[in-house]
């Protein structure tokens, strides 16, 4: 039986925590998720997140939520991605903000404009482009020409 310490490192050893593209692009994917696909509204069969959730609670939950957004911003910046397309992140996310913070109408704006689900899109083109490597079908990486699997 293993040691809670083999335990944890087995866990650990599975989180993408690194600085890679691949890690990066995994932790992007897992982010968007809990903020926009993470339940589905029974009757409609649309999927939710938090930043639809979060943007009930007034002030505080547009904050946690554009702070979260924003933080997909810096991965990218981090990335290396053009100034054009963190620019272009920024703005949905500001935008998402600024009229997801309007009471009833923002919330409902939420529900449609979906400002971490563009800004992934966004990043994965990148990714693609820049570290095919990273690309992924269904939950596979992809093998490139020259690559071992």
């Amino acid at each position: 039986m293993p040691t809670p310490q083999e335990q944890f490192e087995a866990f650990a050893s599975q989180l993408p925590v690194g600085r890679d593209p691949k890690s990066v692009r995994r932790r992007l994917e897992a982010m968007e998720a809990v903020l926009e696909r993470m339940f589905v509204v029974p009757g409609i069969n649309r999927p939710i997140g938090l930043d639809s959730i979060l943007g009930l609670v007034p002030v505080l939950g547009d904050i946690v939520t554009a702070s979260m957004g924003a933080w997909l911003v810096w991965e990218a910046r981090n990335l290396g991605m053009s100034k054009f397309q963190v620019a272009r992140m920024a703005g949905n996310v500001g935008i998402d903000t600024l009229l997801g913070a309007v009471p009833l109408v923002g919330d409902l704006f939420d529900f449609v404009f979906r400002s971490n689900s563009r800004n992934l899109r966004i990043i994965k083109r990148y990714l693609d482009k820049h570290h095919p490597s990273t690309m992924t079908v269904e939950g596979e990486v992809v093998a490139t020409p020259g690559s071992r699997r």
